[in-house]
């Protein structure tokens, strides 16, 4: 069972060895919402399930079952787990899940999936453009789903942390949070996507790109490790809650602390966005 990085290699015996698995393509763009929909036809990895953002990997708008708030909300447990088996996953598969945007957003698949109780879930380190240099075939078009299944929900593999959480817990050493927005973003000197400039107060800030090395690869676990204890400088890894503007660019810095043995750590699924909606929650800058 992989449960946090999958190598190419890794997935290519996978394939071959007739175990149970699916494949999902998650490639996204912020600012051109349907560009990942063309990437996908275009070329992707042979057999690849499309996983959009938008469509698949959050509520609908106005839904009255999301399970967060924020740009990107959260679609309820059963809701997630009904897509799942629209398109034929089934709880005895291994999960890979890959983008080309440097695992910004196929990780947030990777953190539903444990949040629906799978833990066979794995990125695909380096992304659809690691699998093209190892000289790998690709596919174009759409790939039809398979016949639905069943899939029923199992107890969470993973944390969800509220608001109330959140504002309960600041500035106690029971709660680290980590933002991985842009340094600007977080000092509060531009805002592009949000409302309100800024952090929550005494958040940490570590950009999600840094954990990658040149080549588009998860950072080796010491590295990682060494990094994100130069961050906590001291502070419990355990007490740690990632968030981002919308929940998304968070979770690279929540599987690279799996990565580095640090443990599974808290996600703000809500995060800047849902924060910064109410004037009466605290905001700090530079």
């Amino acid at each position: 069972m992989f449960t946090t990085l999958i190598s190419v290699p890794q997935l290519q015996t996978l394939m071959a060895s007739g175990q149970p698995f699916m494949v999902f393509d998650c490639s996204f763009e912020l600012m051109q919402p349907d560009a990942g929909d063309a990437q996908y036809q275009q070329a992707h990895i042979p057999g690849a399930v499309r996983a959009n953002l938008d469509r698949h990997l959050s509520a609908a708008k106005g839904a009255a079952d999301a399970a967060s708030g924020g740009r990107h909300p959260l679609p309820s447990r059963e809701t997630f787990a009904a897509w799942l088996a629209s398109v034929g996953f089934t709880p005895d598969m291994q999960a890979v899940v890959y983008d080309r945007q440097g695992a910004n957003y196929c990780g947030r698949l990777w953190w539903m999936l444990k949040w629906v109780g799978h833990e066979a879930s794995a990125v695909l380190d380096g992304g659809l453009q690691a699998w093209q240099a190892s000289g790998a075939t690709v596919e174009s078009g759409i790939t039809p789903p398979l016949h639905a299944s069943n899939y029923p929900l199992a107890p969470v593999c993973t944390a969800l942390v509220a608001t109330e959480n959140i504002v309960s817990n600041l500035a106690r050493p029971t709660q680290t949070i980590v933002d991985a927005r842009a340094n600007p973003r977080f000092l509060g000197e531009v805002e592009p996507l949000d409302p309100v400039a800024g952090h929550i107060p005494g958040a940490l800030n570590r950009p999600f790109g840094q954990n990658l090395d040149a080549n588009g690869f998860f950072k080796n676990p010491e590295i990682l490790r060494a990094e994100f204890e130069t961050l906590l400088a001291g502070r419990d890894p355990a007490t740690v809650v990632h968030h981002c503007g919308s929940g998304v660019s968070a979770l690279p810095n929540l599987i690279a602390m799996e990565v580095a043995g640090l443990g599974r750590t808290g996600l703000y699924a809500g995060s800047w966005s849902e924060w910064c909606s109410d004037p009466s929650r605290p905001v700090a800058q530079g």
